[in-house]
């Protein structure tokens, strides 16, 4: 079998211009980045704005190991198997990070025969959207610093400062580092740190802005510490926002691609699940929803994690709702979760993946069970997706499909799209399709008018199972702050580790008798939430001993190898 990105880069690409008109979009609608990439216009909201709204289609995920499931694979096979079985289908999925992508996951374009392409481009600079949001966060940090040397007018405290500084790379020497040193000519010392850029609050909010004056006035609400009497100081006092959201005009515009099999894809913000909402932008879902009759995206982590934050704080700015939800899992997961073997991030998985092990299958399938809950308690359709190796056993599947029914799940179907493609996928297409047909009872998990504690812990027990919350002086110090300043009424977005459904990344299958930890509570009062750090939870992430960059290189013809 080629690697992803041998099939990738033997891919017959088509112009997206013409994938553009066929899509409905307009000539002047799209700038070209090259022959097959293109951002497009939000003018097209203004001129499609009566057309009805596509059927809205989530991929998640039971919890994973640490290399991934196969969701953003699943999601590119799903959009591809629609327009084989005649429906028109459009992916929305995010840019990765090159954190990751040098890290320990390596590229996310998808894999097999269901990625998207130019996968170079797609898993590396793209079109400069990460460029931006990092550039216009840092310029805000620079404002931040010189304001305080130049005399602090605004009185700030510079021990409550809260904006970090971002950079796009896995780098753990710069979580905790002091700046301003040398002389005063160098700036006020003070401790700070770095962000992984993706985590930014910019980042968050280019992924749920609805438009571009919606962008400034998100940009003009970052607090990004307080002043000495109290008070929250924002990019609008630190007259900022201006040239952030200058910054970010390009960046605002959706970018579309196209896959393998040349069906359209939107790559718009890329925020983490774990630390952020994890999930695509809100302008590319309402562009593609005008434009076709399924919009199939993808919401990061498991269904306690990316997709709960779409539907609790995505589709509350957008206004849509999800008419069904995919839930990807493997055997391999499964077995992992009912203790068949141990993963170690950074590490292969071990050879005991292969060997049929029921008993730790049917044990796993818990952890399936809880993310199928998840999904229906936001009244939405779950298909559990079976994304087949070709070291699963028959049987295991057979015992995987019987229990997903019995957990609720609509329908439980063997998706074979890495290998086969679009082809590999049309049962799960008809059986989203159908799925889509049922009436949508879609429903928040929580109202924005309970209290900050209400909100977190109706999360932790309701979605992860959690028996309660317990919060540490920092964090509740901080709720007493944010109550005080209004911004208790924001959704919320927590912060925990994808490897378990708990806190705590040791703890597989569906975890019971434990207390979530929340250390601290921050405000995106730009993106519009709050979010709590559940345990130890990193906003920076740290390169493993053999990082996946290592194998990246260019061949003797000058093109990229090693990349997924």
């Amino acid at each position: 079998m080629k690697s992803d990105l041998e099939i990738a880069q033997e891919a017959k690409m088509r112009p997206i211009a013409e994938i553009a008109a066929e899509m409905g979009l307009l000539e002047d609608e799209i700038e070209l980045y090259g022959k097959y990439k293109a951002k497009v216009s939000l003018d097209v909201l203004e001129r499609l704005k009566d057309r009805p709204n596509a059927k809205y289609i989530v991929v998640t995920a039971i919890t994973p190991t640490p290399l991934g499931e196969g969701k953003t694979v699943t999601t590119i096979g799903l959009g591809q198997a629609l327009n084989r079985i005649g429906k028109k289908a459009i992916n929305c999925i995010r840019q990765p990070s090159l954190g990751p992508v040098f890290g320990i996951k390596g590229g996310a374009a998808g894999g097999g025969y269901s990625q998207c392409v130019p996968m170079e481009d797609f898993n590396l600079h793209f079109t400069g959207d990460t460029h931006a949001v990092a550039l216009a966060h840092n310029l805000l940090a620079a404002f931040l610093d010189a304001h305080i040397l130049h005399g602090n007018e605004l009185d700030i405290d510079i021990h409550n400062i809260t904006w970090p500084r971002v950079v796009d790379v896995s780098d753990r020497a710069l979580r905790n580092i002091i700046i301003g040193l040398g002389g005063r000519q160098n700036g006020i010392p003070r401790e700070t740190g770095f962000d992984i850029a993706v985590a930014s609050e910019v980042m968050a909010i280019l992924a749920l802005t609805t438009g571009l004056f919606d962008l400034r006035k998100r940009l003009g609400r970052i607090v990004v510490g307080y002043s000495r009497s109290g008070k929250p100081v924002t990019a609008e006092d630190l007259k900022c926002a201006g040239a952030m959201t200058v910054l970010m005009k390009e960046a605002i515009k959706p970018n579309l691609i196209q896959t393998l099999e040349n069906t359209p894809v939107f790559v718009h913000a890329g925020p983490f699940a774990n630390i952020a909402h994890g999930n695509s932008s809100i302008l590319a879902d309402l562009i593609a929803s005008k434009l076709c009759d399924y919009v199939v995206t993808e919401a990061g982590f498991g269904a306690d994690i990316g997709a709960e934050k779409m539907f609790n704080i995505k589709c509350r700015y957008s206004g849509l709702k999800v008419d069904a939800a995919v839930v990807v899992c493997t055997v391999r997961a499964l077995k992992m979760h009912g203790g068949a073997f141990r993963v170690v991030p950074g590490k292969p998985l071990p050879p005991e993946v292969t060997e049929v092990n029921m008993e730790a299958l049917e044990k796993g399938c818990e952890n399936l069970q809880k993310q199928i809950e998840n999904v229906l308690l936001h009244g939405v359709t779950p298909v559990v997706a079976i994304n087949r190796f070709t070291t699963d056993h028959d049987e295991e599947i057979e015992l995987i499909k019987k229990k997903a029914l019995e957990f609720g799940a609509a329908d439980c179907v063997v998706s074979e799209v890495w290998a086969k493609g679009g082809a590999g996928g049309e049962d799960l297409a008809r059986a989203v399709v159908k799925a889509c047909e049922k009436p949508s009872n879609f429903r928040f998990l929580y109202p924005l008018d309970a209290s900050i504690e209400e909100k977190i812990e109706t999360i932790a027990t309701k979605i992860y199972g959690a028996d309660g919350v317990d919060y540490e002086p920092l964090a509740r110090r901080q709720i007493r702050l944010y109550k005080k300043l209004g911004y208790d009424k924001l959704p919320i977005c927590m912060a925990k580790t994808h490897l378990s459904l708990s806190h705590d990344p040791k703890l597989k299958g569906r975890p019971r008798g434990f207390r979530v930890p929340v250390r601290e509570v921050r405000a995106s009062v730009g993106a519009g939430f709050l979010y709590p750090l559940l345990g130890e939870m990193r906003t920076m992430p740290g390169l493993p001993s053999k990082p996946a960059g290592q194998l990246v290189d260019i061949d003797e013809k000058g093109r990229t190898v090693g990349l997924f």
